[in-house]
Formats: structure tokens, C-alpha cells, sequence
């Protein structure tokens, strides 16, 4: 095959993957706590050929979109004013357990409320059964409970549910190659070592924008679109000189 069909193929491929992490930082812009998502292009396998000046020259196949990095920059402060929403001060993320799987969850989006839990009060009832009582956690509102600064869910006293809540506030050494779950989560890896207390602090009232620009997505998506073409481009053309070729065999 003409290897020019799959420079264009390829090319317009990785370039449609391409906006695709651009609509979805766009798609973001409002969500709290967000981290834009950067593509990063490397060049696919290439080797040394013998030019008409028997010069040797390199020949590459195209380039693809080799990974996606988030970009852990600080976003704008909202005021929002509400009790139960923190913004993190510095760096570092919340941490969130899920009381099904016990996975642990990192966030800059701290829109917490307040979701009940169901224990057993120590009692027994007529029949012998465990009486239960309502506890209140402070969790994201999405089946995952916020951790506190011990390490431990965050118990909340319904008569002080406007008061600040020792939400806790952890690092790693580096960020680099987190894995991105959804929306505003990410879950850490072996290389960014153990996790520590930060020393950033969860200010309440206040919450962390999207740090995605607009105007730079914008710009980015332009690019890919143009380069989109560009690739269809040349696959159209190769197509052409083929069915030239194939004119002239006949």
C-alpha cells in the first residue's frame, strides 16, 4: 500500500482523537475542581533511506497522539458561600473512600454535603434485633465519603452542619502519570510514592474553578481541525496518483 494513505489515515485518526480531549475540556469548563487534559504527540517508527542524491535521509510513517497529561495547575476561586463547600489552599487534593470497593480517590472539587449512614446504636429492640441510628457523613454526593485529617470519615453533628469540618488535605511527591478516573478524580500510582499530609489547608466557602482556558481550547481545536483536513488531504491526493498509475498500467 502507498505508505502515504497511512500517513493521512493515521494522521486525521490521532487528529479526531485530538479534539476530542479539547470538546472535552471545553464540555468542562464549568465544572468545579476540573484539570484540563493536554495531548501529547510523539512520532511513530521511522528509518534511513537512500534520496535521489543517495544522500540518506529519514522516512517516517506520521505521528500519533502518544499520551494525555493533566495539567495540575490551580484554578479561578469561586465564592459560592456555602457551608459545606472547601477550596484547597495551596497543593494537595481530598480524599475520597467508596465504601463498596474501598477505593480511595483524589479531587480538587470540594462541593461536599452532608449523606446519612445507618449503624447499630449498641441496643437490641423487643425482638432481639440491633437498633440502628442515623449518622451523618460529610461525602461528595455520589456514594463517596471525604476524609478527614486523621485519616477517617468525617462525622457531622446535624445542630453543626454550617460549621468548618476537618476536611483533610493530602500530597504526593509528584503527580506525574496519575490516572484519571472521571470528571474531577484521579487515582494515584506507584510512582508518585505514598500518600502524606499536605500542608495546605481547606478554606470553606470558597470552590476551585476548571483551570481549562477557553480561548487556548479554542485555538487547539482550530489546529486539530486543520490538520484534520490537511491529513484527508493527502489522502485524497494519493488517491488520485494511484488511479493515475493505474490509468497509465492500462
Amino acid at each position: 500500500m502507498n505508505q502515504s494513505f497511512f500517513i493521512g489515515a493515521i494522521g486525521a485518526h490521532q487528529q479526531q482523537k485530538r479534539m476530542g480531549v479539547q470538546g472535552n475540556n471545553i464540555a468542562n469548563l464549568n465544572t468545579y475542581g476540573y484539570k484540563a487534559q493536554k495531548g501529547r504527540f510523539a512520532a511513530l517508527m521511522y528509518d534511513d533511506v537512500k534520496a535521489t542524491d543517495f544522500e540518506m535521509r529519514p522516512y517516517g510513517v506520521g505521528t500519533a497522539l502518544w499520551q494525555v497529561d493533566t495539567d495540575f495547575s490551580p484554578g479561578p476561586v469561586a465564592d459560592t458561600g456555602r457551608s459545606q463547600d472547601y477550596m484547597i489552599d495551596g497543593e494537595g487534593f481530598f480524599a475520597l473512600v467508596d465504601l463498596n470497593t474501598n477505593e480511595v480517590t483524589l479531587t480538587r472539587n470540594g462541593a461536599f454535603c452532608l449523606s446519612e449512614l445507618m449503624r447499630p446504636n449498641g441496643q437490641v429492640d423487643q425482638y432481639g434485633q440491633p437498633e440502628m441510628e442515623r449518622i451523618y457523613y460529610l461525602s461528595d454526593n455520589e456514594g463517596r465519603f471525604a476524609l478527614g485529617e486523621t485519616g477517617g470519615m468525617i462525622e457531622v453533628d446535624p445542630s453543626q452542619r454550617e460549621e468548618a469540618q476537618p476536611v483533610g488535605v493530602f500530597d504526593y511527591i509528584n503527580y506525574s502519570g496519575m490516572q484519571h478516573v472521571d470528571g474531577t478524580r484521579f487515582i494515584a500510582v506507584d510512582k508518585n510514592g505514598g500518600m502524606r499530609r499536605s500542608a495546605a489547608k481547606a478554606v470553606q466557602g470558597l470552590l476551585e474553578m476548571s483551570n481549562a482556558d477557553l480561548a487556548e481550547e479554542y485555538t487547539k481545536v482550530i489546529e486539530a481541525q486543520r490538520a484534520y483536513g490537511l491529513a484527508l488531504k493527502m489522502v485524497q491526493t494519493s488517491d488520485e496518483v494511484e488511479s493515475t498509475i493505474n490509468g497509465l498500467r492500462s
